[in-house]
C-alpha cells in the first residue's frame, strides 16, 4: 500500500483511487455497494467501487422482510418505490401479525411500526410513550391508535389509486417491504452505476505481514485484484472477517433457542387478498413466518433439532397448514455475531457480520444503519488512509445487535408451556435483562430511559416498538397504567382525547386506501417510473 502524505498536504488528485472491494452479492452486498458509491459520489471521494461474487454460488430465494429504514435506503439512493415493487414483485409490510404467542389459542396480536406519537392532534403531539400508556390504563390495545392497524386488518396499501392518476400516499408514515431477495439482489444490480463486477469466488488473499491487512484477493482461477479495503458480503461462510482476519463468533444460543429453517413456498390462492403484513406463527417447537411477494407467499419453519427432526418439523407444518408442502433447503442457524465488525481494512455486513432468527427484520434493517453510519463517519478517514476509530463503530454495531437479540428474545416471554420446547424457553431461555426488564414493568410502565441512551448514529430497538410485543403478551397491568397517568397533571385528560381522535381519525383514512392486492396489480402493470 502507498504510503501516506500529512493530512494537510492531502489532495485526492495525487493519489491513486482508493480501491474498495465488496465481497458477495445479494442483497447485503449490493446495498454496500450502492450506499458506498453514493456516499463517495457525494463526497467526492476518488474511489473504485468492485463487487465480486461467484455464478457458482446458487441464491436460495426465500421471503423476505423489512423495516421502515428501507424506505429511507430507497429514496437516499434515488429509487423510485413503485419501480422497486414492480421489478422485485414486493409487496407492502406495516407489521407483523404474532399467531399463538402469548399461549396456545390466544389467536393473535399485531405489531404496526408506525408510532403514532409523531402524529399532532390540533396542533399537539403526545410525547412518547403516553398514547401507550392511556391505552393499557383503558384496557385498549396500544395499536388503536395506529393508521397501519387498521391498513393491516382490512388488507389495504398505503396509497389510495384514482383512475387516470398516479397513486396518492395517505400519510408520511414510512412503511417497510417484503420481496424474493434474490429478486432483490439483482435489481440493486441492475440499478449501480460505476460499480464494477467480477465473477469470482476467493481462494485466498495476501496480508500485509506487520498489519495484518489484506492487500490482495486470490481467486479460484488464478485471477486477483488489489485492494485498500473490503467489506464482507460472504452471508453465512464470513470468508474474509472470520476465514482471514479470524474475528471470533459469539454465539447467541443460550437465548434464541432455534437452529434450523426449513424455508417452502406456497401459491396465492386465485382472488384471494395479499396481506400487507408478516405472519409469524409460534408452532410446536418453534416458529413459522409466511412473507407475501406479489406472485406467492414465502414461508418457513424455524426450530429447534433438539425437540424435533427435519421429518417431523416438515409434518407439523404439514399438520397445520392442512396442506403438503416441498421443503426448499433445510438450513442450520447459527444465531449470533463476530466479537468485531470491522478488522484492520475488513469490515463485515449482512449476515457476516451477525444472523438472528428472522422475526423482526433485523438483518437487512442492521446492514443499512450501519452502513449509513460508516459511510457518513468513517468512510473520508479510510479514503484518507487516516486512522479510523474501529474500536468505536465495533462498540456501536455490537450494541446494536445485541438489541436486536434481547427485542427478539422478549417475544419468547409469554405464557406457553405446552411442549416440551416451551418449557425449556420458560425456564432457560429468556435473557436476564429481559426478567429484570420485566419485573420492573409490572410497578412502571416501559419509558425511553429503560433503553440505552448512548447509540450515537443507530436507530435503537426502544419503547416503540417493545409496547405492541408486550402488550400482545399481557404484561403490562392496568393498575399500573392508571397509576402512572397520575403524574400528568392537566395533560391527563387530553391523552385519552388524543386516542379516540386518533383512532377515529386513522379509520376513517384506511377506508379511502385501495386494496392491496388491487394495487399491487397496477403496480405491475404501470410503466409510469
Amino acid at each position: 500500500m502507498s504510503e501516506s502524505k500529512p493530512v494537510k498536504n492531502f489532495d485526492m488528485n495525487e493519489r491513486q483511487p482508493f480501491r474498495l472491494a465488496v465481497v458477495g452479492g445479494g442483497t447485503a452486498g449490493w446495498i454496500c455497494a450502492l450506499m458506498i458509491r453514493k456516499f463517495a459520489d457525494d463526497q467526492k471521494l476518488p474511489v473504485e467501487v468492485t463487487v465480486v461474487e461467484s455464478s457458482k454460488i446458487p441464491t436460495i430465494g426465500v421471503g423476505e422482510g423489512t423495516t421502515a429504514v428501507f424506505d429511507t435506503l430507497l429514496a437516499f439512493l434515488g429509487i423510485d418505490k413503485i419501480r422497486f415493487l414492480r421489478e422485485t414483485e414486493a409487496t407492502c409490510k406495516f407489521g407483523i401479525r404474532h399467531v399463538d404467542w402469548c399461549r396456545k389459542g390466544h389467536f393473535y396480536y399485531d405489531g404496526p411500526i408506525d408510532d403514532p406519537h409523531q402524529f399532532a392532534v390540533r396542533g399537539k403531539r403526545i410525547p412518547s410513550p403516553w398514547l401507550n400508556i392511556a391505552c393499557v390504563a383503558r384496557r385498549l390495545s396500544v395499536t388503536e391508535p395506529h393508521l397501519f392497524t387498521y391498513l393491516l386488518a382490512k388488507f389495504k396499501a398505503p396509497y389510495r389509486l384514482r383512475p387516470g392518476e398516479p397513486p396518492m400516499a395517505l400519510s408520511n408514515y414510512l412503511h417497510a417491504y417484503h420481496f424474493d431477495q434474490a429478486l432483490v439482489g439483482r435489481f440493486l444490480r441492475s440499478v449501480a452505476r460505476n460499480v464494477t463486477v467480477v465473477d469470482a469466488l476467493i481462494a485466498s488473499t495476501e496480508q500485509n505481514p506487520s498489519s495484518g491487512n489484506i492487500e490482495r484477493l486470490l481467486f479460484d482461477d488464478g485471477e486477483g485484484m488489489d485492494v485498500d479495503f473490503v467489506v464482507d458480503c460472504t452471508g453465512f461462510r464470513r470468508r474474509l472477517i472470520v476465514g482471514e482476519m479470524k474475528a471470533r463468533w459469539i454465539k447467541a444460543r443460550k437465548y434464541l433457542p432455534v437452529n434450523r429453517a426449513m424455508p417452502f413456498w406456497l401459491d396465492h390462492p386465485e382472488g384471494q387478498r395479499i396481506p400487507p403484513f408478516t405472519l409469524a406463527r409460534a408452532l410446536g417447537s418453534g416458529w413459522m413466518w409466511q412473507i407475501p411477494t406479489s406472485t406467492r407467499m414465502g414461508c418457513g419453519y424455524v426450530y429447534s433439532d433438539d425437540f424435533l427432526t427435519p421429518a417431523e418439523a416438515r409434518r407439523e407444518v404439514e399438520e397445520t397448514l392442512g396442506r403438503t408442502i416441498e421443503p426448499r433447503n433445510d438450513i442450520p442457524i447459527n444465531s449470533g455475531r463476530v466479537d468485531r465488525a470491522w478488522i484492520g481494512n475488513c469490515l463485515a455486513a449482512g449476515l457476516s457480520q451477525s444472523f438472528f432468527e428472522p422475526l423482526e427484520a433485523t438483518s437487512i434493517h442492521g446492514t443499512i444503519v450501519q452502513m449509513f453510519m460508516f459511510c457518513s463517519a468513517f468512510l473520508e478517514r479510510a479514503v484518507r488512509r487516516e486512522a479510523s476509530n474501529s474500536t468505536a463503530y465495533n462498540q456501536l454495531v455490537a450494541r446494536q445487535v445485541d438489541d436486536f437479540a434481547r427485542f427478539i428474545n422478549i417475544h419468547y416471554a409469554g405464557e406457553r408451556q405446552d411442549t416440551p420446547f416451551w418449557r425449556h424457553v420458560a425456564s432457560e431461555c429468556i435473557d436476564p435483562m429481559n426478567r429484570s426488564r420485566l419485573r420492573r414493568w409490572q410497578r412502571q410502565m416501559p419509558t425511553a430511559q429503560d433503553f440505552a441512551t448512548d447509540r450515537e448514529n443507530i436507530a435503537p430497538v426502544d419503547e416503540h416498538l417493545y409496547y405492541p410485543v408486550l402488550d400482545g403478551l399481557e404484561k403490562l397491568p392496568q393498575a399500573t397504567a392508571r397509576r402512572q397517568l397520575t403524574t400528568m397533571g392537566r395533560l391527563r385528560p387530553s391523552l385519552g382525547k388524543h386516542v379516540n381522535e386518533l383512532s377515529r381519525r386513522f379509520r376513517l383514512l384506511s377506508t379511502r386506501a385501495s386494496d392491496h392486492r388491487e394495487f399491487l396489480e397496477w403496480v405491475a402493470n404501470s410503466s409510469e417510473a
